[in-house]
């Protein structure tokens, strides 16, 4: 193993700013304001901003020393140790919340190696042997300015940086191809509506699809085996409180790729299950099509009800609003047998092929992940690791 010298993380960084935390009492969001990242937006090594969530120029005028130059580091401080991210340049003059810590990098160092270093075993471990709080545990500000940061020379941490970033793009640009699919399926299909509505009606939603709800299945879980989907993975994949369990459950609570989920209840969201075999929890249901029906029609049938869905819920004075089996039964426009087959041919293969490209991402992900701790360690050189990138991407 390579040992290469090491500085706190507080060294690194603009002396002027220094890293601190944001917004401490955000109050109401404002429309208009000044856009706040908060902690859950940052995942998966890339800000994913609400666009609803601001404030008025003078809260964030307050907390100056957070104002978003581009550039920065940013980490959540609440969730697991490692999930941060870079601020890209559009995101210039935005604010955080308290529970993210911004991390003005100077130029002395990558800051894409940074980056890629606080997301390595390393520094999560070191990270997460120190953190606060009894009943939520976060990143003192403190442990965070102390964490050492390998330093091997200026090129090699470009070049890592670099290796990882293309894997990191390809996901990108795999997740991008994703939902441009999806938005086609759904603009193809409602073309073909405005083009030939002859060929569509009006039928139950529960004609097209059965509607299979998961069950408690986290229940004295063996923290094993396969992930048991909840809504929190659902809408975002697997974290630290994802169970996993032993249990053997029948078919038609088994979620696999190319399933279409849907949460009837919190969020509902309906999503396309790319991942490994798991098992469906309850507040979701599997969709499973009925006859002849493709997959993506049952997908976009749904998503046409989504809408509806949501308002119903959002009426029910319950802490977490949801639907009920009879809305399934509401009407929605489906296609004659010969429109769904002409569709199926169009649309079927660009369905595949977005799965596909989802499926791929974990593949890289997952080499990434694996590539990373050899990279920081120096058990693996840049040059071969550039190699093993090259025949993956």
């Amino acid at each position: 193993m390579t040992e290469w010298p090491t500085l706190p993380l507080k060294e690194l960084c603009d002396r002027s700013r220094g890293i601190t935390y944001g917004i401490v009492k955000v109050g109401d969001f404002v429309p208009g304001g000044v856009p706040v990242i908060r902690g859950g937006d940052i995942r998966n090594n890339r800000i994913v901003f609400n666009d609803e969530k601001r404030v008025t120029q003078e809260v964030s005028d307050g907390f100056s020393r957070t104002i978003l130059r581009g550039g920065e580091l940013v980490i959540n401080l609440i969730a697991e140790p490692g999930h941060s991210a870079i601020v890209p340049p559009e995101m210039e003059g935005f604010n955080v919340s308290r529970d993210v810590a911004v991390i003005p990098l100077g130029d002395s160092v990558s800051h894409s190696f940074v980056n890629w270093y606080l997301k390595s075993p390393a520094a999560v471990e070191w990270l997460t042997a120190r953190l606060s709080g009894s009943v939520t545990q976060k990143i003192n500000l403190g442990v965070l300015r102390d964490i050492p940061v390998p330093l091997p020379e200026r090129s090699y941490q470009e070049r890592l940086a670099a290796v990882l970033g293309a894997m990191d793009d390809k996901i990108a640009a795999n997740r991008r191809f994703s939902v441009t699919v999806d938005s086609l399926i759904s603009a193809r299909y409602e073309g073909a509506f405005r083009e030939v509505s002859d060929e569509f009606r009006k039928e139950a939603l529960s004609s097209a699809a059965d509607f299979i709800n998961g069950r408690a299945f986290t229940k004295d879980a063996t923290g094993t085996g396969r992930m048991v989907v909840r809504i929190a993975e659902l809408n975002s994949g697997p974290g630290s409180s994802t169970v996993y369990n032993d249990i053997e459950v029948s078919d038609k609570h088994l979620a696999r790729p190319g399933d279409v989920l849907f949460a009837w209840s919190g969020s509902l969201t309906s999503a396309r299950w790319y991942r490994p075999e798991a098992i469906i929890n309850q507040h979701i249901f599997k969709v499973v099509p009925k006859g002849d029906r493709p997959t993506w029609l049952v997908a976009e049938l749904l998503r046409l009800k989504l809408d509806e869905f949501r308002a119903i819920a959002a009426d029910k004075a319950t802490t977490m609003g949801h639907i009920q089996r009879r809305h399934l039964d509401e009407p929605v426009l489906t296609p004659s047998i010969a429109m769904a087959q002409k569709l199926d041919s169009q649309l079927g293969p660009l369905w595949d092929r977005a799965l596909a490209a989802e499926q791929e991402s974990l593949t890289l992900a997952a080499l990434r992940d694996t590539l990373l701790p050899q990279l920081m360690s120096g058990k693996l050189r840049v040059r071969d690791a550039e190699e093993i990138v090259e025949d993956a991407v």
